[in-house]
């Protein structure tokens, strides 16, 4: 079936966010002698919920974490990332390359979503088609976000392709019921769903988008 809308994650799978993060966050916890190292951090975050970011990280704690923990690690991560954000390799040639409606459907807060894009320089691509778990409270992997990203494009579910990184966003394009391709850039790759192509290199997604 012909692809006739694409569906990006942001973080992971259009900027190279996920390690700052990590970094951000595990320095921040070792500040309140919580103990996760970057590594840990990154498996922690990674397409994950804040909420259940924090709540994983209250367990750790041996006292309660602050109560502008949040609003404290987000200023830490928009300073890192005004500093050292880049886009994934490819990420902007493949846009540039793409003619067909696309999209950015993120478990992320919208202020993140368009910071990160607009730091990277990707921003244009996607005119008002930046969809926020956040403004509809449904979460990865949850297919809510999808689902209501492909609505308000006009674009039938089967008929949408999602690129994503991480196990919760592609469980969720497979419940979505659209062509999933996972970004999985690394040597070891996870086994994946069925019907889900995994792509090394996002430059290998355009001939697979429009063929």
């Amino acid at each position: 079936m012909t692809i006739e809308a694409t569906l990006f994650d942001c973080d992971g799978t259009l900027v190279d966010s996920e390690r700052l993060t990590s970094e951000v966050l595990a320095a921040y916890a070792a500040e309140l002698d919580v103990a996760i190292g970057p590594d840990e951090a990154l498996a922690e975050i990674t397409g994950a919920k804040l909420a259940d970011v924090v709540a994983s990280l209250q367990r750790r704690a041996s006292r309660p974490l602050p109560d502008d923990f949040v609003p404290e690690f987000r200023r830490r991560q928009a300073e890192a990332f005004g500093s050292r954000l880049e886009a994934i390799p490819g990420a902007a040639e493949l846009l540039d390359a793409l003619s067909m409606p696309c999209c950015v459907a993120s478990s992320a807060p919208r202020e993140k979503i368009e910071l990160s894009l607009r730091l990277t320089g990707l921003r244009h691509h996607f005119h008002d088609r930046i969809y926020s778990a956040y403004d509809i409270e449904r979460w990865k992997p949850d297919p809510g976000l999808f689902l209501h990203a492909a609505r308000q494009m006009g674009v039938a579910p089967e008929r949408c392709a999602v690129v994503e990184d991480s196990r919760l966003g592609i469980e969720a394009g497979v419940a979505a019921g659209m062509q999933v391709f996972a970004y999985w850039p690394g040597e070891a790759v996870p086994a994946l769903p069925a019907g889900v192509v995994r792509v090394a290199r996002l430059a290998e997604l355009h001939g697979a988008l429009v063929r």
